[in-house]
């Protein structure tokens, strides 16, 4: 059966994506899902580069699986790459993948990954050939900010698709202590970064205060730049300077979310002494001592 909680909405540009009834959100309600995911994902991670690189299999964590546009279009880009990848999906329904696979037709992602979307359905996992590339895919159904929290194993990544709905929808999933805890779980030895469509200073102020580097995305669809994020400065050709700070400080919409009620307040003192404080900000202080 069709899930009623979700419906096909034809966009500006005559894609079709899905439409949450519930949250009244669109996903990839601009440019549309695989146009959104290259360029939002796929080219500003690197990703084909990177997992061509990697020693090992290469391991990403899609968070906000959706109707699986994101990933299917990082599979579409790896055809080529003689290396494993290992895909973790997190999302607390799975309804707008089934839903999405319902309307494949209309869907053009899905082309030549129906089996392995319906395998992870019934199964939670496939397993299979990407053509050149070695596939194991599995989901985490469940509250992410929990499974985050929790003492459970979970393989780190090295790049993050995060996709949450937006933070006055789901605050839950834009917190400090979530994102502390996400960079918690990331590996000392293997680089990580992280893209999301957000630029709000909020979240940037949320990235770098749990730990990471962050910088300045590319933009896309309607949004004139994106935000990425890493455990490696090396991963960010835009890292935010001096001017972003200053901006920062005046800004009205800068303090992180400590709990799940979004809300907007300036920046506070001790927040504000942290961020400073950021080996991404050593720069700056060094230049206003002088």
């Amino acid at each position: 059966m069709i899930d009623s909680a979700y419906e096909l909405v034809e966009l500006a540009n005559g894609s079709w994506s899905v439409r949450s009834r519930e949250a009244m959100e669109t996903f990839h309600p601009v440019v549309g899902p695989e146009a959104e995911a290259r360029s939002l994902y796929v080219e500003q991670l690197r990703l084909p580069e990177r997992m061509a690189a990697a020693s090992g299999p290469f391991v990403l964590w899609d968070v906000g699986l959706g109707s699986a546009a994101n990933v299917l279009t990082v599979l579409r880009s790896g055809r080529e790459v003689a290396n494993s990848l290992r895909v973790i999906s997190f999302d607390h329904t799975l309804g707008p993948l089934r839903f999405g696979l319902e309307h494949a037709t209309q869907l053009p992602y899905f082309e030549s990954y129906e089996t392995a979307v319906r395998q992870l359905l019934d199964y939670g996992r496939a397993d299979f050939m990407n053509h050149r590339q070695h596939v194991q895919w599995e989901v985490m159904e469940g509250d992410f900010p929990t499974l985050m929290g929790c003492d459970c194993a979970i393989t780190p990544p090295a790049s993050i698709l995060y996709d949450a709905y937006s933070p006055a929808r789901n605050a839950a999933m834009w917190t400090l202590p979530l994102f502390r805890n996400l960079f918690g779980r990331l590996s000392a030895s293997v680089p990580c970064n992280l893209a999301t469509y957000s630029r709000s200073t909020m979240l940037r102020v949320t990235l770098l205060l749990a730990g990471f580097w962050v910088g300045a995305g590319e933009a896309t669809g309607d949004k004139e730049e994106t935000t990425v994020a890493a455990t490696d400065p090396e991963l960010i050709p835009r890292l935010l300077g001096a001017d972003w700070l200053m901006r920062v400080r005046r800004s009205t919409s800068a303090e992180p979310l400590r709990h799940p009620t979004y809300h907007q307040n300036r920046l506070s003192d001790e927040s504000r002494h942290l961020l400073e404080r950021h080996p991404q900000f050593q720069s700056v202080r060094a230049a206003a001592k002088d």
